[in-house]
């Protein structure tokens, strides 16, 4: 992490990824896409609240999939992307053709990465389906259905830890904590994403969170009755409720939101626990 000198209020305590990793700072044209925000709208509604404005992007088209199996693949350079928390990897495999990937933790330039078919070395960015990963490595990128491409721990620094293998099924713990199976045909990447010190980075000031397109997050005490079931009373008063609400009037801490007929509920074997709130 990048550390300043106090030299405003806003600098001071501020720390924010030194982007020693990054090799390549100009994208590739043919793998931009544009990007519309919605300003937490939908049809016109507020759908999203405290969202708003942000420094324009432009989407960076990653292959979360297997684009070639079984070919090597060189790394060019490691780049930013502003739309996810993790580094991406610009790839060359040996007819010349190019993709984006989501770059590990370790990648170097010049370093050669496989998508095995079946069983390959267990390398840092190598590629394979699940039943061939030894129980104890970490994975990121993982399928939860073959052929579908990653979906499971994309995140910066996270990696899912592979418990056992055992017919059809691999048991996964999550970054989250939660244990879970996943089809053993599945595809994952071996190691952890990049930039495993994302979680450490302190905004320090309120326009780096609105250059994310983050808006002021309004307390809902201190709004009026009519607004939020927190809201009223004279000075700062308590919400005077058993649990804090929405302002919709729903229970907001410690509740389970997960529809309990979704049809993946019989491959978690073990649900997450919910952080106490300080």
């Amino acid at each position: 992490m990048k550390l300043y000198k106090p030299t405003s209020a806003g600098r001071r305590g501020m720390t924010r990824p030194d982007f020693s990793m990054i090799t390549k700072k100009t994208p590739e044209k043919k793998f931009l896409a544009p990007l519309h925000k919605t300003g937490g709208r939908s049809r016109g509604k507020i759908s999203v609240r405290f969202k708003g404005g942000g420094a324009k992007r432009r989407y960076r088209i990653i292959d979360f999939g297997e684009k070639k199996i079984g070919e090597t693949a060189k790394v060019l350079g490691i780049e930013y992307d502003p739309n996810r928390s993790a580094r991406i990897a610009l790839i060359e495999y040996g007819d010349k053709t190019s993709a984006y990937i989501v770059a590990p933790d370790g990648l170097n330039v010049g370093t050669d990465i496989v998508c095995y078919e079946e069983a390959g070395e267990v390398k840092t960015g190598n590629r394979m389906k699940l039943k061939y990963v030894p129980v104890g490595a970490f994975v990121y990128n993982v399928e939860i259905n073959p052929g579908q491409g990653g979906k499971i721990s994309r995140s910066g620094g996270t990696g899912a830890k592979v418990l056992a293998t055992e017919g059809k099924h691999t048991m996964l713990a999550m970054p989250s904590g939660e244990v879970r199976k996943v089809f053993a045909e599945c595809y994952g990447s071996i190691g952890f994403v990049s930039n495993r010190q994302h979680n450490l980075e302190v905004m320090g000031k309120a326009g780096r969170n609105r250059h994310k397109g983050i808006r002021p997050h309004v307390r809902g005490s201190a709004m009026n009755p009519v607004d939020h079931p927190h809201g009223g009373g004279e000075g700062r008063a308590p919400i005077g409720l058993k649990h804090p609400k929405t302002p919709w009037g729903k229970n907001a801490y410690g509740v389970r939101t997960r529809r309990h007929k979704k049809y993946s509920n019989s491959m978690i074997l073990h649900r997450r626990k919910n952080k106490k709130r300080k």
